[in-house]
């Protein structure tokens, strides 16, 4: 994996439907899922972006149930992939805390759309500054967070033209494709891009 992978999963701004900007809630399975991907492949830290006070409040009674001693014996595991969670209330939130451990970081943002000038997953795999990943949850980030970014990573591919999947199985699919290119560079495997 690259030197320092950050993860974020963003809730604003994000489209519904529609196409209007809106926040999306927080669900269990992508705080669990999510922080277990990111435990399997080294993530050092998994930001929950959403600016709702409602949201930071669940999320927090979710954290302490997973801090308990009581947790702690019912599945050790499960309370070591949620350690690596940090909530915060906005993506430059997320930014400024990567750039004070770091000193600077790139951001790259996902989509399911094919849009000029993205990033491979072989070129991705290659950046040797720390990174920040940000996953959008209803249907995708917005453009400006796009806008902002410093690169647009390429779409995962299927064999049709359906390509709707779930941002759980998104981040599992590119945090492997992304272990797998740099497991190939550094094993001498010819990569495919």
């Amino acid at each position: 994996m690259m030197s320092n992978l950050y993860l974020g999963l963003v809730h604003y701004p994000v489209y519904n439907k529609f196409g209007d900007i809106v926040t999306t809630s927080i669900t269990n399975l992508d705080v669990h899922d999510i922080a277990r991907s990111c435990r399997t492949f080294g993530i050092k830290k998994y930001f929950i972006i959403n600016p709702l006070q409602t949201q930071e409040e669940m999320m927090r009674r979710i954290l302490k149930f997973w801090e308990s001693d009581i947790a702690s014996s019912y599945n050790p595991d499960r309370v070591d992939a949620l350690s690596v969670i940090e909530f915060v209330k906005d993506i430059d939130a997320a930014i400024t805390e990567v750039k004070s451990q770091e000193g600077n970081c790139v951001v790259i943002t996902t989509t399911a759309a094919k849009l000029q000038n993205q990033i491979n997953f072989e070129k991705c795999s290659k950046i040797d500054k720390p990174v920040l990943l940000l996953f959008g949850t209803g249907n995708g980030l917005a453009k400006s967070v796009h806008e902002m970014a410093d690169n647009v990573l390429e779409p995962i591919e299927g064999v049709g033209n359906y390509n709707h999947l779930s941002v759980r199985s998104a981040v599992a699919i590119i945090l492997h494709k992304l272990a797998s290119e740099k497991y190939r560079r550094n094993n001498g495997c010819n990569s495919r891009s």
